[in-house]
């Protein structure tokens, strides 16, 4: 059986080929991930052969890989917020930017929490994963959350996630179309929804356009679809004085604050990810 070196050197060649960017450090973490090693053990023992199972794996790896498949779908897991969540092409991969959607609902959460005696609770609008309500449930202890989305499969995910993560009683999953199948009032609404404009779908990098959900991506004709419907609709589920984050793409600012009725909403704030690109928008019911 050819040796970590030997297969580094041939699988480097491969996801070159491929197009794949920095092939050689995806060469290692594939093989990481075949042989169940770390680093340490692939710069140590560059002689050691593989073991039947441990080629058939890495050759199996290497081939998605070389097909553009992300690494995280490859793994079946994704770190977010400091857990690890599993995931699967019905979802999205989580990204560090959605982690300053969790920063502020945590942040709002906290004080909300301190000063109410009844417990806080919060929506979030297509859960994917789980990975921002679970985020917000481990670090909020006293609060309670919903979670909907349309697919079945991404609702199976993110009830996989919150027994992982000792969360799954405080947040209820629902299957709906946004609000369709939504009850009662809430503090906060959380979204990361679909914001690309159609047309530019096509122009995302294959690993994105050709296994992420195009349903969690695609914001239809200006990206901006469903983020219209949620800034319309949140009003009716947030309590006085209740709040809204959600995620945008770049160069959405003035468009999306022009949807804040001010009948309804005072100001929104649009929080800058750490490429300085106002990458999150705060609105609060006025």
């Amino acid at each position: 059986m050819p040796t970590v070196i030997e297969n580094l050197a041939f699988a480097t060649e491969v996801l070159k080929r491929s197009q794949v960017s920095n092939p050689a450090r995806e060469a290692k973490s594939l093989l990481m991930l075949a042989i169940n090693k770390d680093m340490a053990f692939l710069i140590a023992h560059g002689d050691y052969e593989l073991s039947s199972k441990e080629q058939e794996r890495f050759d199996d790896f290497l081939k998605r890989r070389a097909n553009r498949e992300p690494i995280q779908y490859i793994r079946g897991t994704q770190e977010f917020y400091g857990l690890e969540f599993t995931i699967s092409p019905a979802v999205l991969i989580p990204r560090p930017e959605t982690e300053l959607v969790v920063e502020k609902a945590i942040e709002i959460l906290k004080v909300l929490s301190s000063e109410c005696e009844t417990s806080a609770s919060f929506c979030e609008i297509g859960v994917g994963s789980g990975c921002i309500s679970i985020s917000i449930l481990r670090n909020v202890p006293n609060v309670k959350a919903v979670g909907v989305d349309i697919s079945k499969k991404a609702l199976q995910i993110a009830k996989h996630n919150a027994e992982k993560h000792k969360v799954a009683e405080r947040l209820t999953l629902i299957r709906s179309n946004l609000f369709e199948n939504v009850s009662g009032k809430f503090d906060l609404i959380v979204s990361n929804p679909p914001y690309i404009p159609e047309d530019e779908v096509q122009f995302l990098q294959d690993e994105v356009r050709k296994f992420e959900p195009i349903e969690a991506l695609s914001g239809g004709k200006d990206g901006l679809s469903i983020i219209r419907k949620i800034v319309l609709q949140a009003p009716k589920f947030l309590r006085p004085r209740g709040v809204l984050i959600m995620e945008i793409g770049f160069g959405q600012t003035e468009a999306v604050a022009s949807l804040f009725d001010k009948t309804f909403w005072e100001e929104p704030e649009f929080l800058l990810d750490l490429q300085g690109i106002p990458r999150t928008v705060v609105a609060r019911i006025s």
